[in-house]
């Protein structure tokens, strides 16, 4: 017999996790991209959020969930809008790099973001754009195969999505 207990369960401790940390959970996004014969998954789109890089053990689980994700052969674009931190001093495809046994990767100075598509092959290859606040994205190829591409136009995605940000909030975002 199974029975479904609505109370608080006997145990020797019992914690919750802070206000911070459900609300960084909260805003993991991720796109998943699926052959339309098989339902089998070929790509992921990553924008990486403050919660991947609010310790390391969340970097280290992201950039361990990316490189699982590469040696299955699912491609990747991982879109890293924020500046690197003490647990990633060269953002999160400096990381990557370095699991992956590759000598080290050194963000430009001027240009402290990035937007990476990691195509699954083998060697994995990465296409690296290095850029920063105020600069308009630019397109980042989407692997579908190994050797086929779509051309993902983010600045084109973002303007029309912040369009839709009503003004109250867009005052807000810009002061």
């Amino acid at each position: 017999m199974v029975a479904v207990l609505d109370a608080t369960p006997r145990v020797h401790l019992s914690q919750e996790a802070s206000l911070e940390a459900a609300f960084y959970l909260a805003k993991r996004r991720t796109l998943v991209i699926r052959r339309a014969t098989g339902d089998r998954i070929v790509a992921l789109v990553e924008i990486v959020s403050p919660s991947n890089k609010h310790n390391r053990d969340e970097i280290e689980s992201f950039v361990d969930k990316v490189l699982a994700a590469l040696r299955q052969g699912i491609h990747v674009l991982v879109i890293d809008p924020f500046p690197p931190t003490r647990h990633d001093p060269q953002g999160i495809h400096g990381l990557m790099w370095e699991e992956l046994g590759e000598p080290p990767f050194d963000l430009p100075a001027d240009r402290r973001l990035t937007m990476v598509s990691y195509c699954a092959k083998s060697p994995i290859m990465a296409y690296v754009e290095p850029t920063r606040v105020r600069l308009a994205l630019t397109e980042r190829p989407m692997f579908l195969t190994k050797t086929q591409y779509i051309r993902m136009p983010l600045e084109a995605t973002y303007m029309q999505a912040w369009a839709g940000v009503p003004q109250r909030w867009r005052s807000v975002v810009e002061g």
